[in-house]
């Protein structure tokens, strides 16, 4: 993980290559994030991996209620010559929930992708396969938001299976 200086090092680094990109740094337990706008993850992402972060480990969707913008996307990407791990952060509102997708950049993008847009609706522009991948595609809502409601169908066991479905056994 880059120390405090060598993140600041390499925000400062970003925002020469790409004016006005970068929104805030965070190094926390030794660990560094750098968190853009939403505009910029796209270059950013690149600019990094002509860095050496050529592994995109993992993305995920997050939701800060009640602050806006509300919903974030969280990239882990690993440098595995250097054995060395970065976060970068984005936030969208949750008015225009959409980004740029980085499917050609980093393929192992497709699925989580299509999870953060199934669980909290954020809109990959550019993805090869929008579509729900873990919820029906007649879904409404996005159950991983923290607005959504708790409850709903029950769910079955053995034990109340008959009274769920009304069956004799």
């Amino acid at each position: 993980m880059p120390d405090g200086t060598g993140l600041e090092l390499l925000a400062q680094e970003l925002l020469d290559t790409l004016s006005d990109s970068v929104v805030a740094t965070t190094h926390f337990r030794g660990k560094g994030a750098i968190e853009v706008r939403p505009e910029a993850i796209r270059p950013t992402l690149e600019f990094l991996r002509g860095k050496g972060f050529r592994f995109l480990a993992s993305v995920h969707g997050l939701d800060y209620y009640p602050q806006e913008p509300r919903l974030g996307v969280l990239y882990e990407l690993l440098d595995m010559r250097r054995v060395d791990r970065i976060s970068v952060k984005a936030r969208v509102s949750t008015d225009a929930p959409e980004m740029d997708s980085v499917v050609d950049l980093f393929p192992g993008a497709e699925f989580p992708e299509r999870e953060v847009y199934d669980m909290f609706g954020v809109v990959f522009r550019g993805h090869p396969d929008m579509r729900r991948i873990l919820m029906p595609e007649d879904y409404e809502g996005y159950p991983q938001r923290r607005d959504f409601p708790v409850g709903g169908e029950p769910v079955l066991f053995t034990f109340n299976e008959q009274a769920s479905y009304g069956k004799d056994l």
